[in-house]
């Protein structure tokens, strides 16, 4: 899954360079891998892992500035989600200018609902107006950067999704259609579907 995604960012003319997170038992598998899946040889370094998510994330953000300029797009993509595709590459780097940051979504297909209490229902939400985020997002690396850290360095420990500390910042978000076959590895059956895909069987 992993070899999946190097490959795919490192063969796209608009990705310069490449930097995990990863923690350092899997690193030597890593190297092994990135001798096929890094064929353009656009990675940089590892980054270490943090407590949560976000801060796995802050800590690439503060290797990358060692290369980067603040107004440098930040590619922020998961491994678990395997099936990273070159237009959708494209797309969130070309929707970039003119925003603060860019995030793929899907229109929610089912009828939504709220609980508060997590057993009975409270309110219908209205699923024109709910989108569910993807992977990979875009960002302005200085003010992203800005938004993360005001965060440390409790809150960022309480961030979900990518999205989040920009939006708290205030910063501009584009939303752009999102890939429905960059779906997410979380179960076994997502595994198993991978696996179909990867062999070709559909």
């Amino acid at each position: 899954m992993v070899s999946y995604c190097i490959e795919s960012l490192s063969l796209h003319r608009k990705i310069d360079a490449i930097q995990i997170v990863a923690d350092p038992l899997w690193r030597e598998s890593l190297l092994e891998w990135l001798a096929d899946a890094d064929p353009e040889k656009k990675f940089r370094g590892f980054s270490m892992p943090g407590e949560n998510r976000q801060l796995s994330i802050f800590h690439g953000i503060e290797d990358i500035r060692l290369y980067a300029g603040e107004e440098s797009l930040l590619f922020i993509h998961d491994a678990a989600r395997p099936f990273l595709s070159r237009k959708q590459i494209t797309d969130c780097l070309d929707a970039a200018p003119g925003y603060d940051g860019v995030l793929p979504v899907l229109p929610m297909k089912d009828t939504v609902y709220e609980s508060r209490d997590g057993k009975t229902i409270s309110a219908l939400l209205n699923r024109s107006q709910i989108y569910a985020g993807q992977a990979p997002e875009v960002f302005r690396l200085g003010a992203y950067y800005q938004a993360n850290k005001r965060l440390l360095p409790d809150n960022i420990l309480k961030i979900n999704g990518s999205t989040e500390p920009a939006i708290l910042a205030g910063l501009s978000i584009a939303m752009i259609p999102g890939d429905e076959d960059n779906f997410k590895v979380t179960t076994a059956a997502d595994l198993e579907r991978f696996r179909r895909l990867a062999e070709g069987e559909g």
